[in-house]
């Protein structure tokens, strides 16, 4: 069954699926997206990710996307055309294309746009990212030279290609970002945490420095639950290094441990005790939007 994405309108064919030349996303960027898991058919954490797509919207001062009933309807088609039941969902929402009564390649905003909006989904073998999980993967550290607006979830993120490509070229599965005052701030895709010799997770406030993750989110609501302490507050490079453990969170992964930085190991060189049980706890999390949870759980790796 060939894959089919909906644009504008139109649910298409993969291959026939295109936006205008002119397209403000294409030319400027100027456009937002979100990437959703998809559990057994449902999709996950749908409201905190719409409210962050339409926190970055009025960032960019994108108006005229359909409001949260159509997302949703469009949504759930689009899964329903391409027979998905685990996996994840690609929305992206932009300015449009100026067409013949604007002038194209205007940095200005044009007016009465109609804006684009793109969905489409694929597979994902949650068993896999599983067996990556029990063995934990490393992280290359580099200087943070994206914008400075980062909070906002843009589909400008040649910064971030081109970092996660300089570290999957050292041998590491991530980047990790670090600013002028040595302190990380997240990684190429995801968010960064550490656990500290007391046992409690940090990872870095929320800022216009960092993107407000929603598997963050949820890890932070799950270690509480948990009586797991959280300190909200940067961290160095050195400090990763010395603690009992590091991981980071992203909706493609969850908490996935790290167990080397730069080449160094962190803790014993495995996923430590606390990750392992976050790691747990979020796919409990996340089987819990299927229609038979058990069942969801074994197949996100158990």
């Amino acid at each position: 069954m060939s894959r089919v994405a909906y644009v504008n309108g139109r649910y298409l064919p993969l291959a026939q699926a295109a936006i205008h030349v002119d397209d403000r996303a294409v030319q400027f960027a100027d456009a937002a997206y979100e990437v959703i898991a998809v559990v057994d058919g449902r999709i996950a954490d749908w409201q905190p990710h719409l409210a962050r797509l339409r926190r970055s919207l009025a960032e960019l001062r994108i108006e005229g996307v359909p409001d949260a009933a159509a997302l949703g309807v469009i949504a759930r088609q689009t899964l329903r055309r391409n027979r998905l039941r685990y996996g994840l969902l690609y929305i992206q929402a932009g300015r449009g294309a100026p067409g013949l009564r604007h002038p194209a390649r205007d940095s200005t905003f044009p007016k009465d746009l109609r804006p684009s909006l793109i969905m489409t989904c694929r597979p994902v073998d949650f068993r896999k990212v599983a067996a990556r999980a029990a063995a934990g993967v490393a992280v290359a550290t580099m200087p943070d030279e994206r914008w400075a607006r980062v909070d906002i979830k843009t589909v400008s993120l040649l910064p971030n290609a081109l970092a996660k490509q300089r570290a999957r070229d050292a041998g590491a599965f991530e980047a990790w970002m670090v600013d002028r005052d040595g302190h990380v701030t997240e990684g190429a895709s995801t968010n960064a945490w550490i656990v500290d010799a007391d046992g409690a997770l940090v990872t870095r406030p929320l800022s216009t420095d960092i993107l407000a993750g929603i598997t963050r989110q949820v890890v932070i609501g799950l270690a509480r639950d948990a009586a797991i302490p959280v300190r909200e507050r940067p961290f160095t490079v050195a400090e990763a290094l010395a603690a009992r453990e590091a991981f980071f969170t992203s909706t493609t992964g969850g908490p996935m441990p790290v167990v080397a930085i730069d080449g160094r190991p962190v803790g014993n060189g495995a996923p430590g005790e606390t990750t392992e049980r976050l790691v747990h706890l979020y796919r409990r999390h996340l089987a819990s939007f299927g229609a038979d949870p058990e069942a969801a759980l074994q197949a996100l790796g158990g």
